[in-house]
């Protein structure tokens, strides 16, 4: 007949108590049930485990050899279920997240921060790309969640209206508007601007066509790592997210950028599947709810 595992649990307990009183108040269960419980898992391996005594317990040689084993099993077991409880808690597991904007500095960089603080156990798999692929990705099942630039647009899934951020001129250090704290769009009017192909770069473009009539636009299929240096060189200006100007390039200095209503801004949001059930995510999400709730009616 099996062995089971309260078999070897009891086991354990018995042996580092010395006995089996002691071991079933630990354990929560009848003496009685304990020492019937030692003597069947006895019967079943048809060896003495115990040696008993008025002063209480202690193992015999083939005892010994039987819970050497029985330990790393309990404990085995008693990990893997903890961890099937907590990934099932969604404080472990795996959370992949699909972005296109910096992490330099920025909301989505200090959500991530937050949630390693509150979950250290979830592995979080970060995976940059364009935005028709990060909805590929959610499509396959690829992503748990994509973080995307713009108003929120239900794909067939769920979406959340998350942080804004401002648009930052960059320039070279030498410019004349270097100088200056806040740059206008009407200052900008004759500058080459210097922006990616890739994405955040086509809805840059897109505001900036917004803002200036007839700009000139330079389209690089580089990153904005090499824009960066572009622009350091002196090749023209260009356009970067608040969450770009954490890191350092040489050459550019970032300056707030505005038109006659202020400062301007590009939203971002959030994107899953509906039918995802991964408890991570659901933990991420309520995360981000709590740092960036709707604004009330």
């Amino acid at each position: 007949m099996a062995i089971e595992l309260r078999h070897l649990r009891f086991a354990v307990a018995a042996a580092h108590y010395g006995s089996f009183r002691r071991a079933a108040e630990a354990l929560g269960v009848k003496q009685s049930s304990l020492s019937r419980l030692m003597r069947q898992m006895e019967e079943r391996l048809g060896v003495t485990v115990f040696e008993r005594s008025s002063s209480g317990v202690r193992l015999t040689p083939a005892g010994v050899e039987i819970l050497r084993t029985s330990r790393h099993l309990v404990d085995g077991l008693e990990d893997m279920v903890a961890s099937a409880k907590a990934a099932g808690r969604g404080e472990a597991g795996r959370l992949s997240v699909g972005f296109y904007t910096s992490l330099s500095a920025g909301n989505l960089r200090a959500s991530l921060v937050e949630h390693a603080r509150r979950f250290p156990q979830v592995e979080i798999r970060m995976i940059e790309a364009a935005r028709a692929n990060l909805l590929v990705g959610l499509r396959h099942a690829q992503l748990d969640v994509a973080i995307i630039t713009g108003e929120p647009v239900d794909r067939e899934g769920r979406t959340m209206a998350l942080w804004s951020e401002r648009i930052m001129v960059v320039l070279p250090e030498s410019h004349p508007l270097a100088t200056n704290e806040i740059v206008y769009w009407t200052d900008l009017r004759s500058e080459s601007f210097l922006l990616s192909r890739r994405d955040p770069g086509p809805e840059l473009r897109d505001i900036l066509l917004a803002k200036l009539a007839s700009p000139k636009v330079v389209g690089q299929d580089v990153s904005r790592e090499s824009i960066m240096g572009l622009v350091g060189a002196g090749f023209g200006v260009s356009l970067i997210c608040e969450a770009g100007i954490g890191a350092s390039h040489a050459g550019v200095v970032y300056r707030d950028l505005q038109d006659g209503n202020g400062p301007s801004r590009i939203n971002y949001a959030a994107y899953w599947r509906s039918d995802n059930d991964n408890a991570a995510l659901l933990n991420f999400r309520k995360l981000l709810e709590e740092r960036y709730p709707l604004p009330s009616s």
